[in-house]
């Protein structure tokens, strides 16, 4: 009995060794290292910058003001306008334009949203630096909001140098983000669209641009480095 438990045993030791054999014997040659989305990203030449290099073009310069953009810069905020989309307008955007909307997006609606990671890192290096850091948002304003609180939370802020986020709006033919980017003397300006490149630019102050993810609700996706601005590498997430 003891025989053929070793016989059995070795048979089935074979089996496996010829099976691992046989697998590894159809496992798909690699022709190269592969690609990931990042990588396809960057294959366009464009101005790109790292946050790193960001940090250090600002060595020996004061602390100033910075700002950012919300939407698609430092959080990925589309489930709740997908949300708003599905509820108030699903066959065309006049959610955007409805009161009803924004009350949701902008007390509720953002504990969906998430913060990119670009934006943690950007919002950080400038707080070590001492600077000052303003939201500057195309969304319509409410009587109330708690989309500063998110901010501070998902970017980690600390409350004395939390700003109240700032609703420029959004009206056609006009840039309102301009007027509030003078106001507080902003140096930089970060952003995903055209037009926080174009509200810098009006202003001759930095603007950079900040990749907007691919599935973002918010399309046609931009076309990142069009007017000569600097990209920030792997910003889409």
């Amino acid at each position: 009995m003891h025989k053929v438990t070793l016989i059995f045993s070795a048979i089935v030791l074979a089996f496996g060794l010829n099976s691992m054999a046989q697998a590894k014997i159809f496992m798909p040659e690699q022709v190269n290292s592969g690609v990931s989305a990042a990588d396809l990203a960057q294959r366009h030449a464009v101005h790109w910058v790292s946050v790193e290099q960001i940090k250090r073009s600002l060595q020996n310069q004061p602390a100033m003001a910075v700002g950012f953009d919300i939407d698609d810069t430092v959080l990925f905020s589309s489930p709740g306008f997908y949300r708003g989309k599905s509820e108030y307008s699903p066959n065309d955007n006049s959610y955007l334009k409805n009161p009803a909307f924004w009350e949701k997006m902008n007390n509720e609606w953002d504990k969906f949203s998430m913060p990119k990671k670009i934006g943690i890192e950007l919002v950080q290096m400038h707080l070590k630096r001492g600077d000052d850091i303003y939201f500057i948002t195309a969304r319509t304003k409410t009587k109330t909001e708690a989309v500063t609180k998110y901010l501070q939370e998902d970017l980690h802020i600390p409350a004395d140098k939390m700003n109240t986020v700032i609703f420029a709006g959004d009206e056609p033919g006009k840039n309102n983000k301009i007027s509030w980017m003078k106001e507080h003397n902003l140096k930089i300006y970060y952003g995903d669209a055209d037009t926080d490149i174009a509200a810098a630019r009006a202003l001759n102050i930095r603007g950079i641009r900040i990749l907007r993810a691919s599935n973002s609700s918010y399309q046609p996706l931009p076309k990142a480095g069009r007017f000569g601005e600097e990209v920030v590498i792997n910003s889409e997430y």
